[in-house]
Protein backbone atom coordinates (compact mmCIF):
# COMPACT_ATOMS: atom_id res chain seq x y z
CA UNK A 1 0.00 0.00 0.00
CA UNK A 2 1.32 3.46 -0.95
CA UNK A 3 1.75 5.81 1.98
CA UNK A 4 0.80 9.48 1.55
CA UNK A 5 1.71 12.45 3.75
CA UNK A 6 -0.41 15.59 3.30
CA UNK A 7 0.88 18.93 4.56
CA UNK A 8 -0.52 22.40 4.93
CA UNK A 9 1.88 25.07 3.64
CA UNK A 10 1.71 28.21 5.78
CA UNK A 11 3.25 27.87 9.25
CA UNK A 12 3.62 24.14 8.72
CA UNK A 13 6.19 23.75 5.94
CA UNK A 14 7.08 27.45 5.67
CA UNK A 15 7.31 30.10 8.36
CA UNK A 16 4.66 32.59 7.25
CA UNK A 17 4.70 34.53 10.53
CA UNK A 18 8.40 35.31 10.16
CA UNK A 19 7.94 36.31 6.52
CA UNK A 20 5.01 38.53 7.46
CA UNK A 21 7.15 40.42 9.97
CA UNK A 22 9.76 41.06 7.27
CA UNK A 23 7.03 42.23 4.91
CA UNK A 24 5.68 44.58 7.62
CA UNK A 25 9.11 46.19 8.00
CA UNK A 26 9.35 46.73 4.25
CA UNK A 27 5.79 48.04 4.02
CA UNK A 28 6.24 50.52 6.86
CA UNK A 29 9.47 51.83 5.35
CA UNK A 30 8.09 52.00 1.80
CA UNK A 31 5.05 53.98 2.93
CA UNK A 32 6.93 56.25 5.35
CA UNK A 33 4.85 55.08 8.30
CA UNK A 34 5.76 55.44 11.95
CA UNK A 35 7.14 52.58 14.04
CA UNK A 36 3.79 52.06 15.75
CA UNK A 37 2.33 51.11 12.38
CA UNK A 38 4.32 47.87 12.44
CA UNK A 39 2.78 46.84 15.77
CA UNK A 40 -0.70 47.68 14.48
CA UNK A 41 -0.17 45.64 11.28
CA UNK A 42 1.08 42.64 13.24
CA UNK A 43 -1.90 42.88 15.63
CA UNK A 44 -4.29 43.11 12.70
CA UNK A 45 -2.70 40.02 11.18
CA UNK A 46 -3.06 38.13 14.47
CA UNK A 47 -6.77 38.97 14.45
CA UNK A 48 -6.89 36.44 11.58
CA UNK A 49 -9.08 38.20 9.08
CA UNK A 50 -10.46 35.49 6.81
CA UNK A 51 -9.37 37.18 3.65
CA UNK A 52 -6.50 39.54 2.86
CA UNK A 53 -8.90 41.83 1.00
CA UNK A 54 -10.47 42.73 4.36
CA UNK A 55 -7.01 43.10 5.89
CA UNK A 56 -5.83 45.49 3.17
CA UNK A 57 -9.06 47.46 3.27
CA UNK A 58 -8.42 48.14 6.96
CA UNK A 59 -4.76 48.99 6.24
CA UNK A 60 -5.71 51.41 3.47
CA UNK A 61 -8.28 53.14 5.69
CA UNK A 62 -6.02 53.31 8.75
CA UNK A 63 -3.09 54.93 6.91
CA UNK A 64 -5.09 56.83 4.26
CA UNK A 65 -3.10 55.16 1.48
CA UNK A 66 -3.64 56.18 -2.12
CA UNK A 67 -3.23 52.64 -3.49
CA UNK A 68 -6.38 50.64 -4.07
CA UNK A 69 -7.00 47.56 -1.93
CA UNK A 70 -6.47 45.27 -4.94
CA UNK A 71 -3.10 46.88 -5.64
CA UNK A 72 -1.93 46.53 -2.03
CA UNK A 73 -3.02 42.91 -1.95
CA UNK A 74 -1.39 42.17 -5.31
CA UNK A 75 1.92 43.64 -4.16
CA UNK A 76 1.75 41.51 -1.01
CA UNK A 77 1.09 38.34 -3.04
CA UNK A 78 3.98 39.11 -5.36
CA UNK A 79 6.42 39.76 -2.52
CA UNK A 80 5.54 37.03 -0.02
CA UNK A 81 6.92 34.05 -2.01
CA UNK A 82 10.35 35.67 -1.81
CA UNK A 83 10.14 36.18 1.95
CA UNK A 84 9.01 32.76 3.18
CA UNK A 85 11.60 30.19 4.11
CA UNK A 86 11.46 26.46 4.46
CA UNK A 87 13.87 25.51 7.22
CA UNK A 88 16.49 22.80 6.78
CA UNK A 89 14.75 20.70 9.43
CA UNK A 90 11.64 20.63 7.23
CA UNK A 91 13.57 19.70 4.10
CA UNK A 92 15.47 17.00 6.04
CA UNK A 93 12.21 15.60 7.40
CA UNK A 94 10.71 15.48 3.91
CA UNK A 95 13.84 13.73 2.64
CA UNK A 96 13.52 11.12 5.39
CA UNK A 97 9.88 10.52 4.49
CA UNK A 98 10.83 10.12 0.83
CA UNK A 99 13.60 7.66 1.73
CA UNK A 100 11.04 5.66 3.72
CA UNK A 101 8.81 5.35 0.67
CA UNK A 102 6.24 8.05 1.38
CA UNK A 103 4.59 10.17 -1.33
CA UNK A 104 4.05 13.76 -0.23
CA UNK A 105 1.58 16.47 -1.18
CA UNK A 106 0.77 19.99 -0.09
CA UNK A 107 -2.88 20.89 0.46
CA UNK A 108 -3.30 24.63 0.94
CA UNK A 109 -5.76 27.47 0.66
CA UNK A 110 -5.05 31.03 -0.36
CA UNK A 111 -4.59 32.57 -3.76
CA UNK A 112 -3.04 30.19 -6.24
CA UNK A 113 -0.39 32.66 -7.44
CA UNK A 114 0.85 33.33 -3.90
CA UNK A 115 0.80 29.71 -2.72
CA UNK A 116 2.38 28.33 -5.89
CA UNK A 117 5.05 31.03 -5.69
CA UNK A 118 5.88 29.93 -2.13
CA UNK A 119 6.08 26.28 -3.17
CA UNK A 120 8.41 27.11 -6.04
CA UNK A 121 10.61 29.72 -4.32
CA UNK A 122 11.27 27.60 -1.23
CA UNK A 123 12.36 24.53 -3.18
CA UNK A 124 9.38 22.49 -2.01
CA UNK A 125 8.36 21.96 -5.64
CA UNK A 126 11.46 19.81 -6.04
CA UNK A 127 10.69 17.46 -3.14
CA UNK A 128 6.93 16.93 -3.17
CA UNK A 129 4.91 14.77 -5.51
CA UNK A 130 1.83 16.95 -5.89
CA UNK A 131 -0.06 19.91 -4.52
CA UNK A 132 -3.66 21.04 -4.32
CA UNK A 133 -4.32 24.77 -4.18
CA UNK A 134 -7.79 26.06 -3.42
CA UNK A 135 -9.20 27.63 -6.53
CA UNK A 136 -6.75 25.83 -8.83
CA UNK A 137 -6.87 22.48 -10.54
CA UNK A 138 -3.19 22.59 -11.55
CA UNK A 139 -0.91 19.85 -10.27
CA UNK A 140 2.80 19.62 -9.91
CA UNK A 141 4.34 16.80 -11.95
CA UNK A 142 1.39 16.28 -14.29
CA UNK A 143 2.66 12.84 -15.30
CA UNK A 144 2.60 11.51 -11.74
CA UNK A 145 -1.08 10.55 -11.80
CA UNK A 146 -4.01 11.99 -9.96
CA UNK A 147 -3.92 13.16 -6.41
CA UNK A 148 -6.63 11.64 -4.25
CA UNK A 149 -7.28 13.74 -1.18
CA UNK A 150 -8.97 12.00 1.77
CA UNK A 151 -12.09 13.64 3.16
CA UNK A 152 -12.09 15.58 6.44
CA UNK A 153 -11.00 13.56 9.48
CA UNK A 154 -10.14 10.54 7.38
CA UNK A 155 -6.73 9.38 8.45
CA UNK A 156 -5.58 5.82 7.83
CA UNK A 157 -2.44 3.88 8.67
CA UNK A 158 -1.01 5.00 5.34
CA UNK A 159 -1.93 8.70 5.50
CA UNK A 160 -0.41 11.47 7.61
CA UNK A 161 -2.07 14.89 7.66
CA UNK A 162 -0.17 17.83 9.11
CA UNK A 163 -1.24 21.45 9.44
CA UNK A 164 -2.44 24.24 11.65
CA UNK A 165 -6.19 24.03 11.09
Amino acid sequence: MQRLALFDLDNTLVNLDEAFQVWVGEFVKEHGLKREAADWLISLNRASYPHREVFFSKVRDRFALSEQVDELWSCYRQRMPYLVRCGPEVMNGLSRLRASGWKMAIITNGTADNQLGKIQQTGLAEVIDAYALSGSRRRLNPGSGSLLVPGPRRVTDSTIMSGRD
